[in-house]
């Protein structure tokens, strides 16, 4: 009886999830044509019912392209629910900028809606996804979320995107910049010259630290680099609030900081973890943002393993 009525409770958890909504974000729009939904920081959580990064939408005379769209078939939906707010236009693109589920597993509500919308990665990505990640990060956010996600389906990017390739949707066009070994080896960024806004996705971050273990600290860097050349005014990131180049040049700041650092320290033969104490010190910047002590530690062992190989 005991394992009868723990079933039942499974299972009516299991349909109070698939009935469940993610609470309204609203869209700020941040130029023209262009708004975002700016997440909470912090990790998946029941707090936060697993939405916490920057969806963003362009709306084109031709349809709505879509960036992100967030980590659930639930925050999907709440997506749409703030494009709808803004124009009837059809989602007709949706762009992935990486593996990490948290960005795209919402692919499940857009296809749902608009079943003709092309969905858009980076082959790599695509490849990632295939080969488990996907299924990984669905599992995850089911787990983080406990259940709340639970229905969302995978739905993969179709369409490859590679670096310097451009699109056009409706008289705005997508310029695709993919930094080599970036935050997770699978990454992109778009800029949209006519409205002078580049999505950084995970490249990039704002009060936020998250993970490095699938990308590198010199690929990292590079692609702030390569960001700071584009002749965007206003800059997207992945996790946090919009801002100008100055977010950019923050990130930029700890990366650069953290591995000059790191490896200066290796050089007087030194182990990470006494390496920690000095570069918190040239980090005093950054200890408020979100995360800082729960990835500081992993960010020097991800640097030392860079350094080693060098």
């Amino acid at each position: 009886m005991r394992g009868l009525a723990l079933a039942l409770l499974a299972l009516l958890h299991a349909v109070a999830s698939l009935a469940a909504e993610v609470r309204d974000h609203g869209a700020v729009q941040v130029a023209p044509h262009t708004w975002v939904i700016h997440g909470p920081l912090g990790d998946p959580s029941v707090e936060n019912q697993g939405f916490m990064n920057n969806p963003a939408f362009v709306v084109t005379t031709a349809g709505v392209v879509v960036i992100d769209p967030g980590s659930s078939v639930q925050a999907g939906r709440m997506v749409l629910r703030q494009v709808r707010k803004v124009t009837d236009q059809p989602v007709t693109h949706v762009i992935n900028t990486h593996v990490h589920g948290d960005h795209w597993l919402g692919n499940h509500a857009i296809h749902d809606a608009f079943p003709a919308a092309k969905i858009l990665a980076h082959p790599s990505m695509i490849l990632a996804a295939q080969n488990g990640m996907a299924a990984s990060w669905r599992d995850l956010m089911e787990r983080l979320t406990q259940g709340f996600t639970v229905g969302t389906r995978i739905v993969l990017p179709t369409v490859p995107i590679v670096d310097d390739q451009s699109f056009t949707v409706g008289g705005l066009s997508f310029h695709i910049l993919a930094a080599p070994k970036a935050h997770s080896g699978t990454d992109i960024m778009i800029h949209v010259p006519e409205t002078g806004v580049l999505f950084l996705g995970d490249n990039v971050m704002n009060g936020r630290f998250g993970r490095m273990d699938e990308g590198n600290f010199q690929g990292s860097i590079a692609a702030c680099d390569r960001a700071l050349t584009v002749p965007a005014t206003v800059f997207v990131p992945g996790h946090g609030q919009t801002g100008g180049r100055e977010i950019v040049a923050a990130y930029r700041d700890y990366l650069a900081t953290l591995f000059d650092t790191a490896r200066a320290q290796y050089d007087q033969g030194k182990q990470d973890y006494e390496m920690k104490p000095a570069i918190r010190e040239r980090l005093a910047r950054f200890t408020g943002w979100v995360g800082f002590d729960l990835n500081f530690g992993r960010h020097i062992s991800v640097a030392v393993l860079e350094i080693e190989a060098m």
